[in-house]
């Protein structure tokens, strides 16, 4: 389904028994190069107990792309506006690599609580340089030119070899990502710079990483955990980039776990108050 937020077309899905207000909501949001299918491990697994929301970024799968550089408070306030239109008044936020940190500083009151996925709160300065190359790349010679190269950093060699399919279903995203949206969102990413705004940040939060993440390492998570107060760090083994579709079953426990945490917390708060 697509809607039209704030002037951009964006594209969505929603699983599970969406008229069944007591469940809580879950927006799950993809990373770079990738699409809403991205989270095909959680979409089934997860919607038997919530109300699942997973969309398409501007500039990726079947959402609008506009030409220019995108910010990362634009594809927060994208974020926003969806959800909004749809009725929900919160929900339990999991984002991969983009979002998620600037969703919750720019309106909290529509996060109960933020999973962060092999991400960062801040890049290097050379980072722009390097997101500057990769969407030239792009520009000149079309996103086949990065497939191979994407996925042997998303990937440990382990899995290329395990799961082929897999490999080959992510890789069929990143080569039909459009190049403006790639080009766009390559100018948002290496700008983030939240970690000193962190502690603004009083929902719960889950940090999670493949131990062997070469593009967003575990170091960025670690700094992410020492910043944001009360988080919760958990370092998956045997996974890079996407961890969500290297160790689903690692990824999966540790969310469920960590939302019913959430939950039980929130219905207490809400008895003694």
């Amino acid at each position: 389904m697509r809607l039209d937020v704030g002037g951009i077309g964006l594209y969505y899905e929603v699983h599970g028994d969406v008229g069944d207000e007591a469940r809580p909501w879950l927006v799950f949001s993809h990373s770079l190069a990738c699409h809403a299918g991205m989270w095909w491990p959680q979409l089934a697994e997860f919607a038997r107990d919530y109300r699942v929301l997973a969309f398409d970024t501007r500039g990726h799968g079947r959402s609008d792309a506009p030409e220019g550089d995108y910010t990362m408070d634009m594809l927060a306030d994208d974020a926003h506006s969806l959800m909004r239109t749809l009725g929900i008044r919160s929900a339990h936020f999991a984002g991969l690599s983009m979002v998620g940190q600037a969703l919750t500083l720019r309106h909290p009151q529509l996060i109960d609580s933020l999973t962060i996925a092999d991400s960062t709160s801040r890049w290097p300065a050379d980072a722009i340089e390097l997101f500057a190359q990769r969407a030239a790349t792009a520009m000149r010679s079309g996103m086949s030119a990065l497939v191979e190269a994407t996925l042997a950093r998303w990937f440990t060699p382990e899995f290329h070899k395990s799961d082929a399919d897999a490999v080959a279903r992510v890789g069929d995203m990143i080569l039909h990502t459009p190049v403006a949206g790639y080009v766009g969102c390559s100018a948002a990413i290496p700008r983030i710079n939240m970690t000193q705004r962190l502690r603004e940040i009083t929902c719960p939060i889950l940090i999670m990483v493949g131990d062997r993440d070469p593009g967003t390492p575990v170091a960025m998570s670690q700094a992410i955990h020492d910043n944001a107060l009360g988080s919760e760090l958990v370092i998956i083994e045997h996974a890079a980039h996407l961890s969500n579709v290297e160790q689903p079953a690692i990824f999966n426990r540790a969310l469920r776990r960590f939302l019913d945490q959430a939950i039980a917390t929130t219905k207490h708060k809400l008895k003694t108050t």
